[in-house]
């Protein structure tokens, strides 16, 4: 056989063998945009953002169970299994809901900065910090008793958040395109880093054992960060229109949802490096996603659109979202 062959067909095997694909859509209806969706394996759940509420998902099943109504411009959600809590991110009253996990009755509303977006439960500490896109800060709450601890400058426009697990947290910075390390303990910036080409980080995945954070940037591609040096260390290729990253420590998978291509972007370390190795089709809009690590099954928000208006010369106007038409596309092998 060419070696020429045997090399391509060797590559093309690898690519084709993640073997992801749509498994399943869940219809949840309704009115209204979305934003965050996030998995809790631990209690076999999904909670997906949609306008005033967030949507509760049993995986087991595929149906809704239960509702979060009443929100106001609800962003993220964030969950501490341990606690029986959840804490929801409301960007039009600058609050956080604090809600019951077992019978998703609401039962606080803790003051933020302006504009909450991002928010993460760090374990070590049992804080949660929610990223104030509009004054450039985090709110840090105790989770046990509710109360806000303080809330401090990260720079400009933070978007997603990624806990470690080990007392620090990270966010991308979408206006500089850097990448800031927190002490949760301090309650403070300890290292900034150029993200470098990336442009316009959006979403945020960790791979926490072996220290490397995954940015997925507006010009096509997802930085990858070695945390112990805070440096770049590789620029695979995704989608257009990324917003969320993911990341499954069970199959060393990163993930990258492209809501304007309508695909999922696969990336994994081969050969020492980090490269793109599978992208699955979802759908148009899917730009937002979680990872559900017990399952190694990922979930990503999407509707169905009508026809764009007319647009002003030099504005970009987004089709309409047709109503009753939001669900959940569930992708996994």
């Amino acid at each position: 056989m060419n070696r020429l062959f045997a090399v391509v067909l060797v590559t093309a095997a690898a690519f084709a063998a993640e073997g992801y694909h749509v498994l399943n859509k869940i219809e949840i209806g309704g009115t209204g945009g979305w934003d965050y969706v996030t998995a809790d394996g631990a209690n076999h759940r999904v909670y997906a953002s949609h306008g005033t509420s967030v949507a509760i998902i049993d995986t087991d099943s595929g149906t809704v169970v239960g509702t979060v109504p009443d929100l106001h411009g609800v962003h993220g959600i964030a969950v501490a299994s341990g606690l029986n809590k959840g804490f929801i991110s409301n960007g039009q009253s600058n609050t956080v809901t604090v809600f019951d996990l077992t019978t998703f009755a609401k039962t606080a509303e803790v003051p933020t900065g302006q504009n909450p977006d991002a928010i993460c439960f760090e374990p070590k500490t049992a804080r949660v910090f929610t990223f104030n896109g509009r004054s450039n800060d985090s709110t840090a709450i105790d989770a046990n008793t509710n109360a806000v601890v303080t809330t401090f400058p990260v720079g400009k426009k933070p978007e997603f958040c990624a806990a470690a697990g080990d007392g620090k947290l990270y966010a991308n910075l979408e206006d500089t395109s850097e990448l800031v390390e927190i002490d949760a303990s301090k309650l403070a910036v300890t290292r900034t880093a150029k993200l470098d080409p990336c442009d316009g980080p959006s979403g945020l995945a960790i791979d926490a054992k072996d220290g490397v954070l995954f940015s997925v940037c507006g010009n096509r591609m997802m930085a990858v960060t070695d945390i112990r040096q805070m440096k770049v260390i590789a620029t695979p290729e995704i989608g257009q229109g990324p917003d969320a990253a993911g990341y499954d420590p069970g199959t060393g998978i990163a993930f990258s949802s492209n809501g304007r291509d309508g695909t999922l972007t696969l990336v994994k370390l081969m050969d020492g490096k980090w490269q793109p190795v599978d992208t699955v089709p979802t759908e148009p809009g899917a730009r937002t996603m979680t990872v559900d690590t017990k399952t190694h099954k990922v979930y990503l928000l999407t509707a169905e659109f009508g026809p764009a208006p007319q647009a002003k010369e030099g504005k970009r106007v987004r089709p309409p979202i047709l109503p009753d038409t939001f669900h959940v596309l569930v992708v996994g092998r």
